[in-house]
């Protein structure tokens, strides 16, 4: 599709039409479109739903709106959207600061980066349009025009609840501008804009010295005064803090615990309230979600000053770790790597996902189940299955830890040295080792390693390699086969067919003969020993597979070799071994005669065809490969 298409379509979803009219008429479009009344928690909420929401099959929501940008996250996902739900229903939730805090690049600017993002949007489209009272430098809700007095019989009959009162200078400008005439108060629809200054605020500490409390609550403005003749008349005031300019949206605190203590006060009155203390004026009513976050070092000197007690129960904490998952981690580097725009250099399969593997060991505690090592843990959490656990366990794993994913090298740390290299003028191709040694390399400008930590991640960094080198035989197995897929299901399904006459104590006609023959033992258990199945433990590996065959049945899913973790290796395992001497011969020799030439240019272009190599990093791995057998021999 082209560019000119998608900007079509995007503006198409878009209704960015102006509006304006007197309150009279505005009144009568919220009586038929409630949706307008939406406090900020509640257009935030509903805008985040309204990307799509998908529900496993334990309850569990997942929202589509984060899928592109953040991964891994998911448990501190649901903890913002809980206090979304809860502050949108109008329970006290709503008069908490949401505060993010956790390691460094653990996603906590990009989460609120996409709700400012995504409620800009939202404010374009018909179902998040907002109307404001027109001269109102907040952008002031029309319906605190409504009297109090009639407010609860407006609830009864059009279920819309109105909270906040009129801020100082539409108090003046009804009384004096417009006579007390609600209805001839003019109103108009707003798009919220960051850069414009509209619905969305963002404030960022500096210097308590020299910064200032009217960055969050405005100043007088002395140029007025003399004209107004007080500093109290609020035409003589610039309602322009970032608290006023948030109002019916969000405001952001970067790094919000390294501010003064005059600033974090206002809060307090913000947050119990929903008000705004200004001098010389009386509380200024203020709808916002208060987003906050910082990192674990300024998180736990706040939390144990006890001077920040109030403000500390003033807060929903959420805890952002680092991503734990191998899978998502890869697709955190694809798409920072984008960003970069380095499209030059050639990056080799299994690259991002060996750096994926040490960054991922590095976040992970010492397992505390017997026969758990880290490695087997990382799988686990990838969602693969292991040697002696399955998912299952996770809850538990996951209660035998404490600071799992807040420590440990960043994704930064990854992309700056993988991009280091990407950007060398020689290169033109990285392969995983090349992103193992990088990531080694730089462990000693890390200023926050220890020697400890780099001993460690030295060994990290072995574990991985072990890895690798299984990933990368297969590989160059896989290549070796003309069909590999077709001779894998077919072993697959001869295996199946055997177990089950096998557990139904039944014969398996001979597929020359005819004649009823028994299970072939002997096959099965050269599969089954391929992943150390005991001859004790056999009924039950054989009784789970055929549990997995029924389960995809049920569900209409195709089994294959790949759907079971440790049949696929063992089915694998099996193929590679009865070929083994050949792949070595071939792939191992010095001078190849003109027939192992042939095969494994083969081979190259098996690989640079069907598993996305190019023929430089291909025949690197050929070359890796063969000094692993050379030492295996």
């Amino acid at each position: 599709m082209s560019i000119f298409k998608r900007i079509e379509e995007h503006q198409d979803k878009l209704d960015t039409t102006p509006w304006e009219g007197t309150f009279k008429e505005y009144l009568s479009v919220v009586i038929e479109q409630p949706n307008l009344a939406w406090l900020a928690h509640q257009r935030i909420y509903n805008m985040v739903r309204s990307y799509g929401v998908e529900t496993d099959e334990d309850g569990k929501e997942y929202f589509e709106f984060y899928k592109k940008e953040l991964f891994g996250v998911d448990d501190s996902i649901t903890s913002v959207m809980e206090y979304l739900k809860g502050a949108s229903l109008g329970s006290d939730v709503g008069k908490r600061i949401l505060m993010l805090y956790g390691p460094p690049s653990s996603g906590k600017s990009q989460l609120v980066i996409l709700l400012k993002r995504g409620i800009e949007e939202f404010t374009r489209t018909e179902e998040g349009a907002v109307y404001a009272i027109a001269d109102c430098p907040q952008h002031e809700n029309p319906l605190h025009l409504i009297p109090f007095s009639l407010r609860k019989d407006f609830l009864d009959e059009h279920g819309v609840k109105i909270e906040g009162e009129l801020c100082p200078i539409c108090s003046l400008n009804l009384k004096e501008k417009y006579e007390n005439d609600i209805y001839r108060v003019p109103v108009k629809r707003i798009f919220f804009s960051e850069k414009e200054r509209v619905g969305i605020g963002t404030f960022v500490p500096s210097d308590p010295k020299s910064q200032d409390i009217s960055e969050l609550v405005g100043s007088i403005d002395l140029s007025t005064v003399g004209e107004y003749g007080s500093e109290s008349d609020p035409r003589a005031y610039r309602f322009d803090g970032e608290l006023n300019v948030a109002n019916r949206g969000m405001i952001e605190f970067i790094e919000m615990l390294k501010a003064d203590e005059r600033f974090l006060y206002i809060l307090l009155t913000l947050c119990q309230e929903k008000n705004i203390k200004t001098g010389r004026f009386p509380l200024i009513y203020a709808d916002e979600m208060v987003i906050a976050h910082t990192n674990e070092a300024e998180f736990n000197e706040f939390i144990a000053d006890k001077r920040s007690e109030a403000l500390r129960d003033r807060m929903i904490i959420v805890r952002m770790r680092y991503n734990l998952g191998v899978s998502d981690e890869v697709r955190i580097y694809k798409k920072l790597l984008k960003q970069a725009q380095v499209e030059d250099v050639h990056i080799a399969p299994h690259t991002l996902e060996v750096a994926s593997m040490f960054a991922i060991l590095s976040r992970l505690e010492e397992p505390k189940m017997a026969g758990l090592t880290l490695v087997k843990k990382m799988k686990l959490y990838n969602g693969e299955e292991v040697e002696g656990f399955r998912q299952k366990d996770l809850k538990q794993i996951k209660e035998q830890t404490e600071r799992e994913g807040m420590d440990g090298v960043s994704p930064r740390f990854i992309i700056n040295r993988m991009t280091s290299t990407l950007t060398r003028a020689e290169v033109s191709c990285v392969t995983p080792i090349d992103a193992l040694r990088t990531i080694k390399d730089g462990f000693e400008s890390h200023a926050q390693l220890k020697k400890e930590s780099q001993e460690n991640f030295n060994n990290l960094i072995a574990e991985v390699r072990k890895e690798y080198d299984e990933i990368a035989k297969v590989d160059v197995q896989k290549a070796f086969f003309i069909s590999f897929e077709d001779e894998a299901m077919t072993l697959l399904n001869n295996y199946l067919d055997n177990i089950e006459a096998y557990l139904d104590d039944r014969k398996l006609p001979d597929p020359i003969t005819g004649e009823e023959v028994e299970p072939e033992e002997r096959l099965m258990r050269s599969i089954e020993e391929k992943v150390k199945v005991p001859e004790s433990g056999k009924d039950a590996f054989r009784n789970e597979v055929l549990r997995k065959v029924a389960v995809a049945q049920r569900k209409g899913e195709c089994f294959d070799y790949t759907t079971h973790e440790k049949l696929k290796e063992a089915i694998e395992k099996q193929l590679f071994d009865e070929r083994r001497d050949t792949i070595k011969l071939t792939v191992s020799s010095r001078n190849p005669d003109p027939e192992q030439l042939r095969k494994v240019n083969e081979v190259v272009n098996t690989l640079v065809e069907r598993e996305g190599y190019c023929t430089h990093c291909a025949n690197e791995l050929l070359k890796y490969v063969s000094s692993l057998m050379a030492r295996e021999k």
